[in-house]
């Protein structure tokens, strides 16, 4: 192919991670892959995922609500740090103060100052995953995945402005439109409303 001057479709230049450094908090796995029985706005899992946007990459946030499967809170930035998270909380439309458990990765982004007095401000308890162990942000990880697939791949996002509107699209799409297999065949809204029946 290269004497010919042939290049792949397929080829196109790969996300390389940083490495981060590793959250060492002691916060134990509340949480314990225990995904199933959650009341709406228990607890909430988060994690981040990476989006070429024009040349370069930005990144995703997500808040998920347990119990509901719903996209509580989100947001995307040219950085994977704190702020990220915190802009992702500032989007959640209810009540912080009924939301008992917040569980992630042991993502750097996750262990700082501004996340601790957040949580600690609303009372919320932190669980963090085993280090290394996507298993036990099963539920965050798998709503990733969709995303990817539904929303992400074969598309082209120009500017960061671009994808955070379609972004918000695709999450009011997510909660009030997708039906959830784990919710019965149900939207996330319509299963939060129906428990709070």
């Amino acid at each position: 192919m290269s004497k010919r001057g042939l290049v792949s479709a397929y080829t196109r230049k790969k996300y390389r991670p940083h490495k981060t450094k590793v959250n060492e908090s002691s916060a134990p796995n509340l949480l314990d892959r225990n995904f199933n029985g959650h009341k709406p706005g228990f607890c909430v899992v988060s994690d981040l995922t990476y989006v070429r946007v024009g040349d370069g990459w930005s990144y995703i946030c997500l808040l998920l609500d347990l119990g509901a499967r719903e996209i509580l809170g989100y947001s995307a930035g040219r950085h994977k740090n704190a702020e990220l998270v915190r802009r992702a909380f500032a989007t959640v439309k209810g009540n912080l103060l009924n939301i008992q458990m917040f569980h992630t990765d042991r993502g750097s982004e996750y262990d700082n100052m501004l996340i601790d007095e957040l949580l600690a401000g609303f009372g919320i308890d932190r669980s963090l995953s085993m280090s290394g162990c996507p298993f036990d942000n099963a539920v965050a990880e798998s709503t990733f995945k969709a995303i990817k697939t539904e929303f992400v791949n074969h598309r082209r996002f120009f500017t960061l402005e671009q994808l955070q509107a379609e972004l918000a699209d695709y999450v009011h799409w997510f909660n009030h439109i997708r039906l959830h297999g784990t919710l019965g065949y149900k939207t996330p809204v319509e299963f939060r409303t129906t428990c709070s029946l």
